[in-house]
């Protein structure tokens, strides 16, 4: 169905005119209801766009500053904090877990290295027992559960996403190394510095600028449902123990927890400023997060393979790096295989490609139904490498 087309707000260069135009067709013919998108080159914001409705009644436009949950394009954040701190030598990932946080040693998880909780080859991609959204909100209970289970499968061996259950594992280690949570660990370390408008949670003082996440509609619940009733018991556990909706991140329960893998809140701009760390081999205009040698080591692929968790839903194998998704051959971050970023449930994404030094921050709040590659997502990833 075609829709209108909202006014278009922000700048886009001439040279990048084809990445507004797919803007616009994600309102005309993808559903769209708000977004932004965002683009660096070479540190230099390229492409900065907003249009549409923040909430579902279309009562507040999207404006410059609007902030929305983008679920797991916080992944690549979480990441971040735990390269700084290997960066500064306080952090060995290829060092057992447990030599950080000795209670994760139990049910024979005492080899398992942060490498593996980075790539998702821990085995822990979820829990066993019920887990309620209240208590996934409960820190202490969360990591203490995940520390005393056993692994799915052989870990190292091959990778299953872990999707909410990485926050709490990389974000345990963090905060056992540096003694700050992530969500203060970035703001002290990454975002504050930086000016980066991204956080981990998002304070209620911020509340008024938050959009509201609106689930897909009808036809794409449906092929969300077809893809669940596929799921092996690792995959149902991953990905509803406990299970989360729009409705349950519009909550003010849900913006106070500390959840790493799902509850970054921010604009198109910062993540695309926060990817830019990785697309600019650790540096962020002029100041230096990571060393390029720490970049280098985030694309180290981990091995390709049927991922036991996503595999249903995606037509290729995946490789991630440590904390982040390989491009590949399935183009997920464009045409360069070694390009990395992730998606968020819902459509949002973030993207780094060092060698085109390019970053990209795409944000919404209308729920798409795809787990990975949403159609409107890939249609601004394919119009910006056409422009370069």
């Amino acid at each position: 169905m075609t829709e209108p087309v909202p006014p278009v707000h922000g700048h886009c260069d001439a040279r990048f005119a084809a990445v507004r135009t797919a803007f616009e067709e994600n309102f005309r013919s993808r559903g769209e209801l708000g977004a932004a998108v965002a683009v660096t080159l070479g540190g230099e914001s390229v492409v900065d766009l907003w249009a549409g409705w923040a909430d579902g009644a279309r009562t507040r436009p999207w404006e410059r500053d609007t902030l929305v949950n983008v679920w797991s394009t916080t992944k690549g954040a979480t990441a971040l904090c735990a390269h700084v701190l290997a960066d500064r030598g306080l952090l060995d990932l290829d060092a057992p877990v447990a030599g950080y946080w000795p209670e994760f040693a139990a049910a024979g998880k005492e080899s398992v290295t942060v490498r593996q909780l980075l790539a998702h080859r821990a085995g822990l991609a979820g829990l066993r027992e019920p887990h309620t959204l209240a208590q996934l909100f409960d820190w202490r209970l969360t990591t203490a559960r995940l520390a005393a289970t056993e692994p799915w499968w052989e870990p190292g061996s091959r990778s299953g996403y872990h999707a909410l259950t990485f926050g709490f594992l990389v974000g345990e280690v963090v905060r056992r190394v540096s003694g700050l949570l992530p969500g203060a660990f970035l703001s002290q370390e990454v975002t504050g510095p930086l000016g980066i408008d991204f956080s981990i949670g998002l304070p209620g003082k911020e509340a008024g600028r938050a959009a509201e996440l609106v689930q897909p509609p009808a036809a794409g619940t449906g092929r969300l449902a077809a893809l669940f009733a596929e799921l092996a018991p690792v995959g149902v556990a991953a990905l509803t123990n406990p299970l989360a909706t729009a409705a349950d991140a519009n909550t003010p329960e849900w913006r106070a927890a500390e959840l790493p893998a799902a509850n970054g809140h921010g604009t198109a701009r910062a993540v695309a400023e926060l990817y830019g760390v990785y697309a600019g081999r650790g540096r962020w205009r002029g100041h230096r997060v990571l060393s390029p040698e720490t970049v280098e080591r985030v694309r180290e692929g981990q091995g390709a393979c049927r991922d036991l968790v996503i595999g249903p839903g995606v037509p290729h194998e995946t490789e991630l790096g440590l904390g982040l998704w390989l491009s590949g051959t399935g183009r997920s971050y464009g045409p360069n295989p070694r390009a990395v970023g992730h998606d968020g449930f819902g459509g949002s994404c973030g993207l780094a490609d060092p060698e085109a030094g390019l970053s990209l921050g795409y944000v919404m709040n209308r729920m798409g139904s795809h787990i990975v590659d949403d159609p409107r997502k890939m249609a601004l990833v394919e119009a910006v490498y056409d422009a370069l």
